[in-house]
Protein backbone atom coordinates (compact mmCIF):
# COMPACT_ATOMS: atom_id res chain seq x y z
CA UNK A 1 0.00 0.00 0.00
CA UNK A 2 1.39 3.66 -0.23
CA UNK A 3 0.62 6.89 1.64
CA UNK A 4 0.12 10.15 -0.24
CA UNK A 5 2.19 11.62 2.87
CA UNK A 6 3.45 10.85 6.10
CA UNK A 7 0.17 11.84 7.57
CA UNK A 8 -1.38 9.09 6.28
CA UNK A 9 -1.50 5.87 8.88
CA UNK A 10 -3.27 2.60 8.69
CA UNK A 11 -6.53 2.07 7.75
CA UNK A 12 -9.60 4.83 7.00
CA UNK A 13 -10.45 5.89 10.66
CA UNK A 14 -7.79 8.39 11.42
CA UNK A 15 -5.45 10.71 10.05
CA UNK A 16 -1.46 10.31 11.60
CA UNK A 17 1.10 9.45 12.14
CA UNK A 18 -0.06 9.42 15.58
CA UNK A 19 -3.02 8.66 17.30
CA UNK A 20 -1.84 10.60 20.58
CA UNK A 21 -0.66 13.49 18.48
CA UNK A 22 -3.01 13.87 15.51
CA UNK A 23 -6.13 11.91 15.96
CA UNK A 24 -6.36 13.09 19.52
CA UNK A 25 -6.10 16.74 18.47
CA UNK A 26 -8.72 16.65 15.61
CA UNK A 27 -10.99 15.39 18.50
CA UNK A 28 -10.25 17.95 21.05
CA UNK A 29 -10.92 20.77 18.16
CA UNK A 30 -14.05 19.14 16.88
CA UNK A 31 -15.29 19.68 20.45
CA UNK A 32 -14.33 22.61 20.98
CA UNK A 33 -16.09 23.63 17.34
CA UNK A 34 -19.20 21.39 18.58
CA UNK A 35 -19.48 23.53 22.17
CA UNK A 36 -19.15 26.80 20.12
CA UNK A 37 -21.67 25.41 18.20
CA UNK A 38 -20.39 27.00 14.59
CA UNK A 39 -16.93 27.93 13.25
CA UNK A 40 -15.19 30.44 14.75
CA UNK A 41 -13.49 33.23 13.08
CA UNK A 42 -10.12 33.19 15.30
CA UNK A 43 -8.44 30.54 17.21
CA UNK A 44 -5.09 30.42 20.04
CA UNK A 45 -4.15 27.20 20.57
CA UNK A 46 -1.21 26.45 23.59
CA UNK A 47 0.54 23.41 23.04
CA UNK A 48 2.03 21.87 26.41
CA UNK A 49 4.51 18.92 27.26
CA UNK A 50 5.06 16.78 24.26
CA UNK A 51 2.33 18.90 21.84
CA UNK A 52 5.13 21.59 22.01
CA UNK A 53 7.88 20.07 21.13
CA UNK A 54 6.80 17.57 18.75
CA UNK A 55 3.28 19.87 16.95
CA UNK A 56 4.63 20.31 13.61
CA UNK A 57 6.35 17.06 12.63
CA UNK A 58 3.32 15.14 13.92
CA UNK A 59 0.83 17.18 12.68
CA UNK A 60 -1.18 18.17 15.78
CA UNK A 61 -1.23 21.50 14.68
CA UNK A 62 -3.54 20.70 11.13
CA UNK A 63 -5.44 17.95 13.15
CA UNK A 64 -6.53 20.54 15.92
CA UNK A 65 -7.81 23.11 12.97
CA UNK A 66 -9.21 20.14 11.27
CA UNK A 67 -11.46 19.71 14.78
CA UNK A 68 -12.22 22.75 14.54
CA UNK A 69 -13.64 22.77 10.91
CA UNK A 70 -15.87 19.99 11.92
CA UNK A 71 -13.58 17.60 10.10
CA UNK A 72 -13.67 13.98 11.48
CA UNK A 73 -9.96 12.18 12.10
CA UNK A 74 -9.93 10.01 8.85
CA UNK A 75 -10.68 13.31 6.98
CA UNK A 76 -8.17 13.69 4.28
CA UNK A 77 -8.81 17.56 4.62
CA UNK A 78 -6.93 17.45 7.94
CA UNK A 79 -3.94 17.93 6.01
CA UNK A 80 -4.19 20.67 4.48
CA UNK A 81 -6.96 22.24 7.28
CA UNK A 82 -4.79 25.16 8.25
CA UNK A 83 -4.80 26.29 4.68
CA UNK A 84 -8.32 25.99 4.55
CA UNK A 85 -9.25 27.67 7.71
CA UNK A 86 -7.05 30.65 6.24
CA UNK A 87 -9.09 30.64 3.02
CA UNK A 88 -12.29 30.89 4.75
CA UNK A 89 -10.49 33.56 7.17
CA UNK A 90 -10.10 32.16 10.57
CA UNK A 91 -6.80 33.87 12.37
CA UNK A 92 -4.83 31.41 13.92
CA UNK A 93 -2.10 31.77 16.16
CA UNK A 94 -0.21 28.42 18.10
CA UNK A 95 1.76 29.00 21.13
CA UNK A 96 4.14 26.78 22.72
CA UNK A 97 4.09 26.53 26.28
CA UNK A 98 6.76 25.84 29.02
CA UNK A 99 5.11 25.60 31.55
CA UNK A 100 4.74 21.89 33.04
CA UNK A 101 0.83 20.44 32.84
CA UNK A 102 -0.17 17.15 34.54
CA UNK A 103 -0.52 15.76 31.43
CA UNK A 104 2.50 15.81 28.24
CA UNK A 105 0.12 15.71 25.30
CA UNK A 106 -2.36 19.18 26.87
CA UNK A 107 -3.75 21.74 24.60
CA UNK A 108 -5.48 25.13 25.38
CA UNK A 109 -8.00 26.27 22.98
CA UNK A 110 -9.19 29.42 22.29
CA UNK A 111 -11.57 30.74 20.10
CA UNK A 112 -14.26 32.85 19.04
CA UNK A 113 -15.60 35.53 16.99
CA UNK A 114 -17.99 38.45 17.63
CA UNK A 115 -20.87 37.09 19.06
CA UNK A 116 -18.62 35.10 21.57
CA UNK A 117 -15.52 33.18 22.89
CA UNK A 118 -15.06 29.96 23.72
CA UNK A 119 -11.94 28.18 25.91
CA UNK A 120 -11.13 24.39 26.98
CA UNK A 121 -7.98 22.22 27.74
CA UNK A 122 -7.86 19.22 26.17
CA UNK A 123 -5.38 16.10 26.56
CA UNK A 124 -4.98 13.42 24.19
CA UNK A 125 -4.79 10.06 25.96
CA UNK A 126 -3.51 7.59 23.36
CA UNK A 127 -5.08 5.73 20.96
CA UNK A 128 -7.08 9.03 20.03
CA UNK A 129 -8.69 9.03 22.70
CA UNK A 130 -9.21 12.30 24.97
CA UNK A 131 -10.51 14.25 27.99
CA UNK A 132 -11.57 17.74 28.00
CA UNK A 133 -10.67 18.91 31.53
CA UNK A 134 -11.74 22.46 31.66
CA UNK A 135 -14.06 24.70 30.15
CA UNK A 136 -14.55 28.25 30.25
CA UNK A 137 -12.78 28.30 33.66
CA UNK A 138 -14.84 25.13 35.18
CA UNK A 139 -13.21 21.81 35.61
CA UNK A 140 -14.73 18.85 34.56
CA UNK A 141 -14.18 15.41 32.42
CA UNK A 142 -15.51 15.36 29.40
CA UNK A 143 -14.58 12.04 27.06
CA UNK A 144 -15.57 13.58 23.73
CA UNK A 145 -16.60 9.71 22.88
CA UNK A 146 -20.05 9.78 23.99
CA UNK A 147 -23.09 12.30 23.49
CA UNK A 148 -23.14 14.24 26.13
CA UNK A 149 -24.82 17.65 27.66
CA UNK A 150 -23.23 20.37 29.72
CA UNK A 151 -25.77 22.09 31.97
CA UNK A 152 -24.46 25.72 33.40
CA UNK A 153 -27.08 26.38 36.24
CA UNK A 154 -27.17 28.55 39.32
CA UNK A 155 -25.42 26.40 42.27
CA UNK A 156 -29.04 26.36 44.24
CA UNK A 157 -30.65 23.32 46.13
CA UNK A 158 -32.28 20.99 43.88
CA UNK A 159 -30.99 22.49 40.77
CA UNK A 160 -29.19 19.00 39.74
CA UNK A 161 -32.11 16.78 41.01
CA UNK A 162 -34.36 18.55 38.26
CA UNK A 163 -32.16 17.61 35.55
CA UNK A 164 -31.95 13.86 36.84
CA UNK A 165 -35.13 13.71 37.27
CA UNK A 166 -36.29 14.22 33.66
CA UNK A 167 -33.50 12.28 32.20
CA UNK A 168 -34.65 9.25 33.96
CA UNK A 169 -38.35 10.41 33.02
CA UNK A 170 -37.49 10.39 29.55
CA UNK A 171 -35.47 7.12 29.83
CA UNK A 172 -31.79 8.78 28.96
CA UNK A 173 -29.40 6.48 30.68
CA UNK A 174 -26.35 8.51 32.23
CA UNK A 175 -23.22 6.76 31.76
CA UNK A 176 -20.84 9.81 33.42
CA UNK A 177 -21.60 12.66 35.10
CA UNK A 178 -19.62 15.18 37.20
CA UNK A 179 -20.49 18.74 38.72
CA UNK A 180 -18.14 21.51 39.25
CA UNK A 181 -18.51 24.61 40.85
CA UNK A 182 -15.90 28.45 40.56
CA UNK A 183 -17.41 29.09 44.03
CA UNK A 184 -20.23 28.01 46.15
CA UNK A 185 -23.71 30.06 45.80
CA UNK A 186 -22.84 31.62 42.43
CA UNK A 187 -22.26 29.51 39.16
CA UNK A 188 -21.93 25.83 38.44
CA UNK A 189 -21.59 23.52 35.70
CA UNK A 190 -22.75 19.67 34.88
CA UNK A 191 -20.99 17.79 32.90
CA UNK A 192 -23.81 14.68 31.39
CA UNK A 193 -22.40 12.23 29.50
CA UNK A 194 -25.58 9.58 28.51
CA UNK A 195 -25.76 6.35 26.11
CA UNK A 196 -28.12 8.43 23.79
CA UNK A 197 -28.40 11.35 21.63
CA UNK A 198 -30.64 13.58 23.83
CA UNK A 199 -33.64 15.06 21.57
CA UNK A 200 -33.97 18.75 20.98
CA UNK A 201 -37.57 18.22 22.75
CA UNK A 202 -35.88 17.05 26.31
CA UNK A 203 -33.02 20.01 26.00
CA UNK A 204 -35.98 22.86 25.73
CA UNK A 205 -37.76 20.86 29.11
CA UNK A 206 -34.39 21.38 30.31
CA UNK A 207 -33.65 24.83 29.26
CA UNK A 208 -36.67 26.02 31.25
CA UNK A 209 -35.94 24.47 34.70
CA UNK A 210 -35.41 27.26 37.25
CA UNK A 211 -31.95 27.85 37.94
CA UNK A 212 -30.60 26.38 34.77
CA UNK A 213 -29.03 29.09 32.52
CA UNK A 214 -27.89 26.79 29.35
CA UNK A 215 -28.28 23.68 27.87
CA UNK A 216 -25.56 22.90 25.34
CA UNK A 217 -25.32 19.39 23.65
CA UNK A 218 -22.25 17.23 22.26
CA UNK A 219 -23.12 14.58 19.72
CA UNK A 220 -21.35 11.61 19.39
Amino acid sequence: MKYKSVFDIIGPVMIGPSSSHTAGAARIGRVARSLFGREPKWATISFYGSFAKTYKGHGTDVALIGGLLDFDTFDERIIEAIEIAKKSGMKIMFIEEEAITDHPNTARVLIGDDQGELELVGISIGGGKIEIIELNGFELKLSGHHPAILVVHNDRHGAIAAVTNILAQEKINIGHMEVSRKEKGKMAMMTIEVDHNIGDEILKKLEQLPNVLQVTKIVD
